[in-house]
């Protein structure tokens, strides 16, 4: 029995140690991966800035939105660098209400998400010879109308519309969305293993010059660097879209969040934190700089940091931020 208790105590003590110091700060921050690349190149300043700057280790944990947000609330993850509210409002609201997580800034606002096809299907492109193929196309209702420009490529009877991956929470969203207005029952909803997959059913049908309709946001590369239409809805109403879905969606602030127990473990870094802000624009900027350098998003987020020296920092002390230079050679 009593060897028993002596490893139950020292399993304890192990668990202990690897979340911080007897003093209550942290050895590492755990910042949340939650598998697209804006999340990645903001994780990657962020470790950046932690780590030449405040001499903290850092490590990344990656899962779908729901499991890295619970990560979030249990302590296992530090950090969220960009959680998309509305998309999990209920739980986000849930969680900071019994003072699990807390908001500590608004990383951007001005970003748009929801149904998007490609601008020559509405519009045609006469450099590209290619024809207007649904010049009515206005609306997510208009889709009614178009079934057989989005045929689905196994199912010739129905359409197809891309929805994100199966483990992000918008995935129900869309298919919610379809299913109040019809769309299920004339387009089939295809949920891609992964936002590369989804990209790349994006990017085959663009370069070919065929018709495309999908889930897709910004700020990424892909509505940077495309020529898209974001399809219009019902302007946004809170009690609509909580019953059925049947609107816009609503504004999202993509916000900064960190775990309940971090103002104290790191106090500091919690302190830059309070000050992290940019924009769609800015992360496009890096977005961008992935897809025309086939770089990642850690090699972004140092040509970032090196365009914008002036903004990040601000966010920080100035023998932070001179740390920071030295060490990433700015």
């Amino acid at each position: 029995m009593k060897k028993w208790l002596v490893f139950i105590v020292m399993s304890a003590m192990l668990v202990l140690a690897a979340c911080g110091d007897d003093d209550g700060t942290l050895d590492e921050i755990v910042l949340a991966d939650a598998d697209w690349n804006s999340i990645k190149v903001h994780n990657a300043i962020m470790q950046n800035i932690m780590e030449h700057g405040y001499g903290f280790e850092t490590d990344t944990l990656g899962g779908s939105t729901a499991n890295t947000v619970q990560g979030l609330r249990d302590g296992d993850i530090n950090v969220y660098s960009e959680v998309w509210t509305d998309n999990i409002r209920e739980v986000y609201e849930e969680a900071i209400e019994l003072e699990e997580i807390i908001e500590v800034s608004v990383n951007f606002d001005d970003n748009d998400q929801g149904l998007y096809v490609p601008t020559y299907v509405i519009e045609g492109d006469e450099e590209r010879g290619i024809d207007p193929l649904a010049p009515e196309l206005e609306t997510v209702q208009d889709l009614k109308d178009y079934p057989e420009v989005f045929q689905d490529p196994e199912d010739s009877e129905m359409g197809q519309i891309i929805n994100g991956p199966s483990g992000w929470a918008v995935n129900e969203t869309i298919v919610e969305k379809a299913e109040y207005y019809g769309l299920n029952e004339m387009f089939n909803i295809m949920s891609p293993g992964s936002d590369s997959a989804a990209v790349s059913s994006l990017a085959s049908a663009y370069e070919d010059g065929e018709p495309w309709v999908g889930y897709y946001w910004s700020p990424t590369w892909v509505t940077a660097s495309y020529d898209l239409t974001l399809l219009e809805d019902e302007p946004y109403d809170e009690e609509t879209w909580q019953e059925t879905r049947g609107t816009e969606f609503p504004p999202n602030d993509v916000t900064v969040a960190v775990h309940e127990d971090f103002p104290e473990q790191a106090p500091d870094v919690y302190e830059f934190l309070n000050n992290y802000e940019t924009s769609t624009a800015l992360t496009e900027e890096a977005l961008v700089y992935i897809l025309d350098n086939d770089a990642e998003p850690e090699e972004a987020a140092v040509w970032w940091m090196e365009e914008h020296e002036d903004l990040w920092t601000e966010w920080v002390p100035e023998d932070v931020a001179e740390s920071v230079k030295a060490e990433l050679d700015i």
